[in-house]
């Protein structure tokens, strides 16, 4: 695929994500609970507490960061620098109202994840990126190859994610879970053309205009010797049996801030998360 092609991909993306984002805010997005209480840091952080260690005085970068919650979240645990990287200026500028409002000092650079060394200044300690992030990008290797040089020698990276199986079974599913996407990359995308997102909408939030989107599946596989090429060692990898969000109410059940299916959950790897860290010794990829 040719650069203006994709390029052409990513605008769609963007203008579909500052849609989400006004509607996200107007669903709550659990903004005000974590305005109001500034111990409180959100769900998706908080499972990966014990893996980000102790971040008092590090430097972080989120890639792909949204709305800023998880960037918030990061800033409360210590963190000396924060950085927020994503694409949608509309998610940006609620980011930055959101985290004035929680009193918090955050950097959000708009910018292209693959465009994110460029854009952003200095080396990081930590690397952090979650959930529903790989599903934008169409290439898996490059991506990687920023992680990489945005870390300090010794610096972690971690990553929770949808896992691809997950991504590759079918939205009807009244005959069961069907494969019908594609488990490994491709260069040509899934396009869909959906006024919905992953957060149902209330009465009232704004309705998206901007309704066509492309995504990309990459195996795990694929992700691993990426970071692996990319001259990261990994540290730990897990799969796990829930997700973050529900794409299929008539088989799923809810469990606290997560969802499994309510069948035989063991069946299928609902997310992954992966830590790695780049090693001491070696030059900047």
């Amino acid at each position: 695929m040719d650069r203006e092609s994709r390029a052409r991909l990513f605008e769609d993306n963007r203008a579909n994500w500052d849609d989400r984002a006004a509607l996200h805010v107007a669903a709550g997005y659990g903004i005000e609970e974590l305005v109001a209480d500034p111990a409180r840091i959100t769900p998706e952080v908080a499972q990966d507490r014990d893996r980000l260690g102790d971040l008092t005085g590090r430097d972080v970068i989120h890639l792909q960061c949204h709305l800023g919650t998880d960037t918030l979240s990061l800033a409360r645990l210590g963190a000396r620098r924060v950085v927020g990287v994503d694409l949608s200026p509309g998610s940006l500028a609620r980011s930055r109202e959101i985290t004035a409002r929680a009193g918090a000092e955050i950097e959000f650079v708009e910018a292209n994840v693959y465009d994110a060394r460029e854009a952003v200044t200095g080396d990081f300690d930590l690397v952090y990126t979650s959930i529903g992030v790989l599903c934008w990008l169409p290439d898996v290797t490059a991506w990687a190859q920023v992680v990489a040089s945005l870390l300090r020698p010794g610096g972690q990276f971690l990553i929770r994610d949808d896992h691809p199986m997950f991504m590759a079974v079918g939205d009807d599913v009244s005959d069961g879970l069907r494969i019908e996407q594609p488990y490994f990359q491709r260069e040509q995308p899934m396009t869909w053309d959906q006024e919905v997102s992953y957060v149902p909408a209330p009465e009232g939030a704004p309705r998206m205009t901007h309704t066509v989107s492309h995504e990309w599946n990459h195996s795990i596989g694929q992700i691993i010797t990426a970071l692996l090429e990319a001259g990261l060692v990994l540290d730990s990898f897990e799969e796990v049996p829930y997700a973050a969000w529900c794409p299929w109410p008539e088989l799923m059940v809810r469990e606290g801030d997560r969802y499994r299916l309510r069948e035989d959950p063991d069946r299928l790897a609902l997310q992954y998360v992966l830590t790695a860290h780049r090693p001491a010794d070696t030059a900047r990829p």
